[in-house]
């Protein structure tokens, strides 16, 4: 009985760590991602800037 609890703790402590390791990547992979973003989007932003005005 007490190793089927021990064995039960354990599988849902392991579960928690993969989900923590999971979320702090997909975490760390969002920031990369929106600085990429925003990176690219100001570099066409600049690259492309031109003086005329929008037609109406």
């Amino acid at each position: 009985m007490l190793l089927k609890i021990l064995g039960v703790a354990l599988a849902i402590w392991i579960v928690i760590s993969v989900l923590g390791a999971v979320f702090k990547f997909l975490g760390a992979a969002l920031v990369i991602g929106a600085v990429l973003f925003v990176g690219a989007a100001a570099y066409t932003a600049i690259k492309n800037k031109n003086n005329k005005a929008l037609p109406r």
